[in-house]
C-alpha cells in the first residue's frame, strides 16, 4: 500500500531570494522503483509548478555566466589602467597604439559599467512576478554589449549572447506564469537611456583620469 507523505518545499536561488513555494506529494513505493514524487494540483497544477521550478537553475546558471563575464572584464579594464597610467602625464595622440589602447580602456569600462548595472538588478529580484517585470529592459544592454566586445573579448561576447538567449526564454516563461505584459519597446527606450548614462559616466571617469586627453573626441563606444 502506498504512503502518502504532504511536504512544502521551496526553491532557493544564488541571488538571494525564494521563487517558488509549493506543495508535493511523495508516495513510497513498496519495490525497487524508489521514491515517486508528484505535484499536489492543490497548490498548483503540474505544468505551471514544472515551468516554474525550471526557472530557478536557469537564473541561476545566468547569474553565473554574468559574474565570470564581468569578472573577466574587470581584469581586463584594470590591465589597461595599468598599462595606460602615463597617459596622466603624456599621450600621443598620433600614436596608433596610444588611441588604442585608451579606446579598449573606455569599451571594457563601458561593459563593465553597463553589465554590472544589469547584474544589480537581477540581484534586486523579489519573485517570480518581478521576472517580466525588470529582466525585459537587461536583454537589449547586454545584447550591446556583446556587440560592443565581439571584436576584443569574443570569448565574452559569446556569453553574453547566449545569456540574453537565457534571459529572454525566462522573461517568456515567467510572463506565461504570472499573465504578465510587457512592451519591448518600453524596455528597448529604457535600455538606450541607462546606456547613454553609462556612456556619460565613463567618459566622464576617463577625462578626469587622463585630464590632458579628450576621450570625447579621440574614443567612441
Amino acid at each position: 500500500m502506498l504512503k502518502k507523505i504532504k511536504i512544502v518545499s521551496a526553491d532557493w536561488c544564488n541571488c538571494g531570494h525564494y521563487f517558488l513555494r509549493y506543495t508535493v506529494l511523495i508516495y513510497e513505493l513498496p519495490n525497487q522503483h524508489g521514491v515517486l514524487i508528484r505535484h499536489n494540483t492543490e497548490s498548483s497544477d503540474d505544468f505551471n509548478v514544472y515551468h516554474s521550478v525550471t526557472l530557478v537553475p536557469r537564473l541561476e546558471y545566468s547569474v553565473s555566466l554574468l559574474s565570470k563575464t564581468i569578472k573577466v572584464i574587470s581584469q581586463k579594464k584594470s590591465e589597461l589602467k595599468e598599462s595606460n597610467k602615463d597617459f596622466a602625464s603624456y599621450f600621443d595622440k598620433q600614436s596608433p597604439t596610444h588611441l588604442r589602447s585608451l579606446e579598449l580602456e573606455t569599451t571594457y569600462s563601458y561593459c563593465y559599467e553597463a553589465l554590472f548595472i544589469v547584474k544589480k538588478r537581477i540581484s534586486g529580484l523579489y519573485g517570480i512576478t518581478s521576472l517580466p517585470e525588470v529582466l525585459p529592459s537587461t536583454i537589449p544592454i547586454i545584447r550591446a554589449i556583446s556587440a560592443q566586445l565581439h571584436g576584443v573579448l569574443p570569448a565574452c561576447s559569446r556569453n553574453l549572447s547566449e545569456l540574453s538567449v537565457h534571459l529572454g526564454s525566462i522573461v517568456l516563461d515567467s510572463a506565461v506564469l504570472t499573465e504578465a505584459r510587457f512592451d519591448f519597446s518600453l524596455s528597448n527606450e529604457e535600455s538606450a537611456s541607462v546606456l547613454d548614462k553609462v556612456k556619460l559616466m565613463v567618459d566622464s571617469k576617463i577625462n578626469k583620469q587622463y585630464p590632458n586627453v579628450d576621450s570625447l573626441k579621440l574614443c567612441t563606444v
